[in-house]
């Protein structure tokens, strides 16, 4: 058995029919390239979301008040008063496992500068909020330790506040505007997040003292959450345990009762919609597979007819002393060339789809481990889809073949 000869033969059996041989390869070009561009999309969409995700700290955990039962129904946390001033000094003077902590509280309205208006959120923190969140300010400086302790009407603004209260161009510093008919003086401007993978406006925010937001604004005496992070990502747990031991104790709960308060971390977050992700991907990938596997029956159909068509030079073959074997060789080879080549324009096509997903705006990124599966895949295509043909052109009886007209 020589398999040059046969590779020969194989290639001079697709090149005499190169129009019949493309619209084989078409159904495996179309498969694989609908498979890497999934994928590519879906890589793409899980790393955007990482990397949203991170950039609002990895380490950054949030403690919110817990959802009790009364009379059967379970509250809206948003609506208990579980989490004091007390628990934020307590977190404070035990915190062994985080760096940075900040109360927080949240109030919705109009501001306003002038003729100018736009609905944002005020957001009531401590100055290491900041720290916590890793956001920095680009114009100004931030409210200080006696801002808060005075409750000044100060506040911190994101780009979209700016764009919108001062779209002449105006340095926003030094200016007061005006949240529920309370003035605040801006005294510096964050530097911009833009939107989030939820389609959220990270720069429409006010962030003021939370001393302020709960006297002057909400007149409230209970925080909306509490904002700590870890001293690193691999402390996650460590804080989390710390956290639950020191609200516990804080809030008296007996050992074995439910916790009043819930604590979710960043990691968490991406863990989940990590996992979301894949799934989707997953999903998108399969249903593009489909795509291969109605190919792969193209290729045998292609190939039986082939196998018909050349029954008289099988049997001249097979007379001159080639075996079943070779030319079983001979077809499986033709139709793996057919599935690899197509395989291989598939990963052209793919690739360069990906790069338009990318240019129109959709995050794409091609895993390598998708190019070589897609070969993978392809190859085994080639071979089982080419298994009844080439079976069928050796068990041909010679002069059967030869006398086939």
């Amino acid at each position: 058995m020589n398999f040059l000869n046969l590779f020969k033969v194989a290639f001079r059996a697709i090149g005499s029919n190169k129009f019949r041989s493309f619209l084989s390869m078409l159904g495996i070009i179309i498969g694989v390239a609908a498979v890497i561009i999934m994928t590519a999309i879906g890589q793409g969409s899980k790393e955007s979301v990482r990397a949203n995700i991170a950039q609002m700290g990895t380490n950054v955990l949030t403690v919110r008040p817990g959802a009790d039962m009364r009379g059967g129904v379970r509250q809206d946390p948003s609506a208990m008063q579980t989490l004091k001033p007390e628990d934020y000094e307590a977190i404070v003077a035990n915190k062994k496992y985080i760096t940075y902590v900040s109360p927080e509280v949240t109030s919705g309205g109009q501001a306003i500068y002038g003729a100018n208006n736009t609905n944002t959120s005020m957001y009531g923190e401590s100055i290491e909020y900041f720290n916590i969140k890793q956001w920095p300010i680009v114009s100004g400086s931030a409210f200080t330790e006696e801002d808060v302790r005075k409750s000044a009407k100060v506040c911190v603004v994101g780009k979209t506040i700016v764009n919108e209260l001062f779209p002449d161009g105006q340095d926003p510093v030094g200016k007061t505007i005006r949240f529920k008919s309370i003035p605040f003086r801006i005294i510096g401007v964050l530097k911009s997040k833009g939107y989030n993978n939820w389609g959220m406006d990270q720069d429409n925010v006010l962030i003021a003292p939370y001393t302020t937001v709960m006297k002057r604004l909400l007149a409230q005496t209970y925080y909306s959450s509490i904002v700590c992070s870890a001293i690193r990502e691999e402390l996650t747990d460590q804080a989390i345990d710390e956290l639950t031991t020191t609200l516990r104790q804080n809030h008296k709960i007996k050992e074995g009762a439910e916790d009043d308060f819930t604590i979710r971390s960043q990691q968490e977050m991406m863990e989940t919609m990590t996992s979301t992700m894949d799934t989707i991907t997953i999903i998108l990938v399969v249903a593009a597979a489909f795509s291969l596997l109605v190919a792969g029956i193209g290729i045998m159909n292609i190939m039986l007819v082939s196998v018909t068509e050349r029954t008289k030079e099988i049997g001249l073959r097979m007379a001159v002393g080639a075996r079943g074997i070779d030319i079983s060789y001979q077809f499986l080879i033709e139709s793996t060339l057919i599935s690899i080549t197509g395989g291989m324009l598939g990963v052209l096509v793919g690739w360069g789809g990906s790069t338009v997903c990318g240019l129109l705006g959709l995050p794409t990124s091609i895993p390598m481990w998708s190019i070589l599966l897609s070969f993978a895949v392809c190859t085994l295509i080639g071979i089982a889809f080419g298994y009844v043909p080439a079976k069928k052109a050796a068990n041909m009886d010679p002069i059967e073949a030869i006398r086939y007209e």
